[in-house]
Parts: C-alpha cells; sequence; structure tokens
C-alpha cells in the first residue's frame, strides 16, 4: 500500500499526480488546483473512500507528482499522461467503432471529396462524424451534381490523366474532369469552396445563386441549360432536408447526452453546425473509478475536444450536467477554439428538447451495448467459465438464481428470484415473494423466509410423482445469489445447511457494486476483473432482480394506496362492484346509499345487498330491509 509522502514535500500547487504499482506502472493519473489538499484524500481510513479508490491506493507502492503554472495545464498534462499510460483505475473512453467523416483533401493540386476514417491528417477537411458511411454517400451522390469535383483515387486520377481521356463521372456531370483540363484551376477551386461553405451550413448562397443562374438562363431561352441548374438545385434542396433544422436560430454547438450506470456509461454526441445536425458520434464510457456525473461530464469534454482542431471546437457546448470546475472547462475550451466558449445545462425551449433527445439516444446506445454483449454465445459461454474458476465452483453455473428485497420501512415487504439459465434470462421461472412472518424492517429474517420457502418448495415438489401437476420449482440452481454483503451470505448458507443442500447447490453474495462477491470460507472479498463477462454477467443478475422487486413492490403498494372500502365485501366482486358503482353514481353514492337502495336493485341478491350496508354502515344502521320485487327472501 502507498505511504504517505513526508510532510511539506507536496507543493500548494497545481499540478498532475501519478499513482504507481510495485512494477513501476503507472495505475492512476489525476489532476488537481492544490496538489497538497489533493493527494492528502487519499491517506485517510480505507474505510471512508469508495471502493474503487480504496483497490487503486491499496494497489499502489508510491506516487509522483508534476507541478504546473495554472489549472489548465494541469488538465492538458492530466489527459496526456492518460493517453500515454492508460492506467487500469482512470476512467476509459472506448469507441466501439470507427465513425466515417466526410473529408476533402484541400492539400491536394485538385482536391478530392471522399469518405475517410481513423486518424485525422494533416491538409484535410473533415465533416462529421457521421453515423454510418452510407449517409455520406448519399449526400456527396447529391452535391456532386451542383459541385462536380473529383472522388477518384490519385492513382485512377493518372491513369485517365495519362490516357488523356476521362472517365464515366465526368459524361453524367458528377466531375468537371480536371485529369484532362476540362476545368481551369480557378473555377475547380471554387467549386471546392463552394462545396466546403455548403457543408459548413452555407447552404441559402448557394440556394440562391443556382435560382438565379436558372433564371437567366430561361430569361436567354437556354431551357437546357435551364434545366440543368433546376436538377442541380433539386439536389441541393434534397440534402439540405437530410440535415434536420434543431434550433430556431443558426447556431453552432455541440449537444452531449449521458446514460448508464455504475459501470458504464454510453454517450452521445450530436454536431449541430447553423442550426442543423451535421454529424454525430457514439462511444461507451467504462468506470474504472467512482465519479459523480459532475466528474464524468469533465472526463467526456476531455476526450471529446483534447485533440480537436480550433473549428472543431463550437461556440457552446450543451452538457445534461455542468462539470465539476465549470470555470476551468471553459477557459480550457476557450483556449483551444481561441474565442470564447460557454458551457451550460439548457433549461427551457428547443434546446431542452434537443438535450433530450440526444439523451434518449444514448439511452437506446445503452440497452443495443447491453443487448450486443448478452446475446453473444461466446461471451455467454466465456462468463460461466470465469465465473466457475472465480468462485472455485464444481462446474459452471448454468443455472443461477439472484435474490433480492424490496419494501418501504417494513411495509409492502415482498422478494424476488431471477433466473438464469445458460448466461439468458429465463422469466417463466421468475417467482415473487410476499413476506409473511416478518414485523417491520428486517433484510436477514425477509431473506431467510424467501429462500427457506423457495427450497422447501424445491424438496416437496421433488417428492411428488412425475405429472402430478405443473411443477415451479423443481430445478435447484448451480449457483444461489443474494444481494447483500456477509450478513446476507450467512443466511443463505444457513438455509441450505438447514435443509441439506450444501453439497448441490453452491452460494454466494454480491456486494452492491459488484466489486466484491463474498464466498462461504472466506473472510476477504473476492474481485473479479472489470470488462471481464463474467462482472457483466453478474450486474445483469443484480439489476433484473432489483427491477422485479421494485416492480412488484409497487403493484402491492399502488393497490394498498387504491383501495376502496367496498373492495374486500363477501360476494361483491370484480364484475358487480363496477356495475355498482356505474349505477349510482361513484363510490361515494355508494357509502351514502340506504339499506332499501341496495335492495331495490333487481340484478344484486338481498344477501350481497345487506353486507355491502353492514360493512358501511355497521350491522343493523337503516333498520330491516324489504324484499325487492319478485324476489325470494333468502
Amino acid at each position: 500500500m502507498v505511504q504517505r509522502p513526508p510532510a511539506g514535500t507536496i507543493p500548494d500547487a497545481p499540478g498532475s499526480y501519478q499513482f504507481k504499482d510495485a512494477d513501476g506502472r503507472v495505475i492512476y493519473v489525476g489532476k488537481a488546483r492544490s496538489l497538497r489538499q489533493r493527494l492528502s484524500n487519499y491517506f485517510g481510513s480505507p474505510a471512508a473512500m469508495p471502493p474503487r479508490t480504496a483497490q487503486m491506493v491499496a494497489a499502489a507502492e508510491s506516487v509522483e507528482w508534476i507541478q504546473v503554472r495554472n489549472d489548465v495545464e494541469a488538465l492538458m498534462l492530466e489527459y496526456s499522461l492518460i493517453k500515454q499510460h492508460r492506467p487500469r483505475f482512470n476512467i476509459r473512453l472506448r469507441d466501439d467503432k470507427s465513425y466515417p467523416f466526410l473529408a476533402i483533401t484541400t492539400g491536394d493540386e485538385w482536391p478530392r471529396a471522399m469518405v475517410m476514417r481513423g486518424k485525422k491528417r494533416k491538409g484535410v477537411t473533415y465533416f462529421g462524424p457521421y453515423g454510418h458511411a452510407y449517409a455520406i454517400r448519399e449526400t456527396l451522390d447529391l452535391l456532386l451534381r451542383t459541385f462536380p469535383i473529383r472522388t477518384c483515387s490519385d492513382n485512377k486520377f493518372g491513369h485517365h490523366q495519362r490516357l488523356g481521356r476521362p472517365c464515366l463521372l465526368f459524361h453524367i456531370e458528377k466531375c468537371t474532369g480536371p485529369c484532362v483540363g476540362e476545368v481551369e484551376k480557378d473555377e475547380y477551386d471554387g467549386l471546392v469552396d463552394e462545396l466546403i461553405d455548403f457543408l459548413c451550413g452555407e447552404t441559402q448562397t448557394v440556394v440562391r445563386r443556382l435560382e438565379q443562374q436558372m433564371a437567366e438562363a430561361a430569361d436567354e431561352l437556354e431551357f437546357e441549360r435551364a434545366a440543368r441548374y433546376r436538377d442541380r438545385l433539386v439536389s441541393v434542396r434534397k440534402a439540405i432536408e437530410k440535415q434536420a433544422v434543431v434550433t430556431e436560430r443558426p447556431e453552432d454547438l455541440d449537444v452531449i447526452g449521458i446514460h448508464g450506470d455504475d459501470l458504464e456509461a454510453a454517450v452521445q454526441v450530436f454536431y449541430v453546425r447553423r442550426g442543423r445536425v451535421m454529424g454525430r458520434k457514439g462511444f461507451v464510457v467504462d468506470k474504472v473509478e467512482d465519479v459523480t456525473p459532475e466528474q464524468l461530464i469533465g472526463h467526456v469534454l476531455e476526450g471529446l475536444y483534447y485533440d480537436a482542431d480550433p473549428s472543431a471546437v463550437p461556440k457552446e457546448v450543451l452538457v445534461p450536467d455542468m462539470p465539476d470546475d465549470p470555470d476551468l472547462y471553459r477557459e480550457w475550451l476557450t483556449g483551444q477554439r481561441r474565442s470564447n466558449v460557454s458551457i451550460r445545462v439548457p433549461q427551457r425551449g428547443d434546446k431542452r428538447a434537443l438535450q433530450a433527445m440526444v439523451t434518449q439516444n444514448a439511452k437506446e446506445e445503452f440497452v443495443r451495448h447491453r443487448l450486443k454483449r448478452a446475446s453473444d454465445h461466446n461471451a455467454r459461454a466465456r462468463a460461466l467459465n470465469s465465473l466457475q474458476e472465480a468462485l472455485d465452483l464444481p462446474d459452471p453455473p448454468l443455472r443461477i438464481e439472484c435474490y433480492d428485497m424490496s419494501h418501504i420501512q417494513g411495509s409492502d415487504y415482498v422478494g424476488s428470484m431471477v433466473v438464469m439459465e445458460d448466461g439468458l434470462a429465463k422469466k417463466s421461472e421468475y417467482r415473487r415473494f410476499k413476506i409473511r412472518d416478518v414485523p417491520g424492517n428486517d433484510d436477514f429474517a425477509a431473506m431467510e423466509e424467501v429462500l427457506t420457502r423457495r427450497l422447501t418448495a424445491l424438496q416437496v415438489e421433488r417428492e411428488r410423482p412425475l405429472g402430478d401437476r405443473p411443477r415451479k420449482f423443481n430445478y435447484p440452481p448451480n449457483l444461489l445469489l443474494v444481494d447483500g454483503g456477509k450478513g446476507q451470505l450467512s443466511v443463505a448458507i444457513k438455509v441450505v445447511e438447514d435443509l441439506g443442500l450444501e453439497g448441490e447447490i453452491s452460494v454466494a453474495s454480491l456486494a452492491k457494486r459488484f466489486e466484491e462477491v463474498f464466498v462461504p470460507g472466506q473472510a476477504d472479498p473476492i474481485r473479479i476483473p472489470r470488462q471481464s463477462e463474467a462482472l457483466y454477467l453478474l450486474q445483469r443478475l443484480r439489476d433484473e432482480a432489483h427491477r422485479f422487486a421494485i416492480d412488484y413492490h409497487r403493484q402491492l403498494r399502488g393497490k394498498r394506496m387504491t383501495k376502496s372500502s367496498i373492495d374486500d365485501i363477501p360476494g361483491l366482486g370484480p364484475v358487480r362492484r363496477k356495475r355498482l358503482v356505474k349505477e349510482l353514481g361513484g363510490v361515494a353514492a355508494v357509502k351514502v346509499a340506504s339499506l332499501a337502495d341496495l335492495v331495490a336493485l333487481p340484478w344484486l341478491p338481498d344477501s350481497v345487498a345487506i353486507a355491502v350496508h353492514e360493512t358501511l354502515h355497521g350491522p343493523g344502521g337503516d333498520g330491516p330491509a324489504t324484499p325487492g320485487p319478485g324476489r325470494d327472501d333468502d
């Protein structure tokens, strides 16, 4: 474990600090306004630290720091060190794919429009990124009719230059033929500049020019030329329609949306230029360290704009939460852009709606990310095998049951049991339990009741003849998981041993954040490596058990809170109750109705009418009733 540096050796100045392990590898990099104050937080009691921070301090053997002149330099140094060392305890931004850009090679003698991926190069102007390459190609195909610059490779360009004959694109008017001298250099550069302006959002200038050229050609009775301008105008307008207008004014801004859980988060970024969505990007954040939403926003901003060109940083960045140090990030982005940049959380209007839309996209991307991993058979097999190895189980746990409890101060106490077979949720085997014998708030006793009922039912069903009736608890779990720490584990062990199932069912408990798993016979928890499929499987189990318990608890609470005084009257079922309320005009009218009024209803038996009246008014509250006409006096 890292030792506290001697007093007075840590400077009270901004800088970046690095924790290193016994082999000298950097395992964590941070930044601070004051190195002395920040580092003192790491040398307190481990019990008071967040779990992942305590784990990092325990793994570290030394700490070093680099002093800089100001906070912005500290931020930039921190990110450059993270990129260089990739510390295992720092948050990581993982692109799940390489996003395509529409690129124009402005550094070439005859610039070319093309789809490009990967690292950005000098002498190339980029637009995007786009979600799919086909979206770029469709847009580019429309624009080439108006801005016919070359799209061919350098080899093909040189080949036709030597032939002295242009390719097919020249003949269909999607290229001006620079390879054979069909266009002057100044005219070609003008087309390139106009295309760049159009892609930057200057669309109305191009539209007005084409309209003017079409009108002039028509006035001169050159109808074929006018028709060509008309076709180009149609193509330009189609390209404009593909760019959704999302703000009332032609503004430049980036919108960030985030959705995730304790371990991962999906980030979506929409790039808005001149009020139109010009591109989007998404990636997944691995929350290796404990971070608040504000700290996470700061990490995302660093990842997005650290290597960005000044032109790629907009005037305004919309975020779901303000970063932990807003002034620092504003100053840094202003330096990146070389002009003022604002960071804010939209509160109303079209920007608020845009922020909500981007966040919804992040939520949907997070769900797709989780489903993609869950549906991969190889990933499930690796998860079960690694879980077997981590927990030292005799076999891979093909059937896992996870239990969780839910209540509010002991009311509507329920338990849930969710099942995974072969790494997939088996919802037909889910079970829910209403706690019967636990007064007040006692999670240990409630967990004992649920496990006892479930495993006792297993033993009872095993003794029944086959085909007796549908079996709900016939299959034992290979692994029984309970949500909690050592206390819940002790309860599970006791129930399994009392029922004589200890040789058949393995037991474990899950700590709240899943960094720790407790198993019988070991005082220390097991730490499953992050990014492992086993840890992901445990997370899914916890989330599903918690969701299932919460849903049942809310259902019971909703029924209790909306329960009517006429709900439990003998003989008054749902159909009769609905008809009674409808005919008398509401529950309040039923409460004030006399016994004679109730008995007078021809479809309501006298015994039920009397039961309704006595329930609401007490026995004899209205005197004896006279039987209704044409009805037997029962």
